[in-house]
């Protein structure tokens, strides 16, 4: 034990700008293809309910691509995309929608119905009642399903290094094809700790946003 926190110290002694580089990728691919699976599953969720033909056919359709492991779809995507950033974050995208998707679907359609027709009787519009009824009553839900995305994605980006992108993968790849498990240590460890992080984060997000519900 006392050689392995050795070897670890010794790392971080000379690779200390290597390890925050892989961190700062690992982060902002994370991120990126956090806020584009938002941009997609919240509008694609919304149209669901709104349009209910659509929903069986779109929630299949991205239930069936988070079947295929990310490293698949990223060997499928170089072809097409290359190496790089670009097909990591396609297949992070891909992975994320669907939680975001089914939640957004599922806090729509559990708001009361006696809510929306109160909300009518008081004369708002169609539009008014989903920007001040429906969406609100909808968030908690929501935001379970966007917090479920960002922990599969920071778990997930690892796999980035395979082909380019960088990351703390980087680190892990090279731990097991040196058989260093000091490497093993470092990037599976913040990986796991990024993981805790976000979602420590989107709970006090949660607080801040749905206070009615902790007072």
């Amino acid at each position: 034990m006392r050689e392995m926190i050795g070897e670890i110290a010794a790392y971080f002694a000379a690779g200390a700008d290597a390890y925050l580089l892989a961190l700062r990728e690992h982060i902002v691919i994370s991120l990126i293809s956090l806020c584009l699976a938002v941009l997609i599953g919240v509008p694609l969720g919304t149209l669901c309910v709104r349009y209910g033909r659509a929903q069986k056919w779109l929630v299949g359709v991205f239930q069936a691509l988070k079947i295929v492991p990310s490293l698949a779809v990223l060997v499928m995507l170089i072809p097409v995309m290359g190496t790089g950033v670009r097909p990591a974050v396609t297949a992070l995208v891909l992975l994320a929608v669907p939680p975001v998707l089914i939640n957004t679907v599922a806090g729509l359609e559990e708001v009361p119905f006696f809510m929306l027709e109160t909300a009518e009787g008081m004369g708002m519009t169609r539009f008014q009642t989903w920007t001040r009824v429906r969406m609100p009553l909808a968030m908690p839900l929501m935001l379970a399903g966007v917090k479920i995305a960002m922990i599969e994605i920071i778990a997930s980006a690892a796999i980035a290094a395979k082909i380019g992108a960088g990351g703390l993968g980087g680190i892990i790849l090279t731990g097991l094809g040196l058989n260093r498990v000091d490497l093993l240590l470092i990037g599976g460890v913040t990986v796991a700790a990024l993981s805790v992080a976000a979602g420590l984060l989107m709970d006090l997000l949660d607080r801040a946003l749905l206070r009615y519900k902790y007072t």
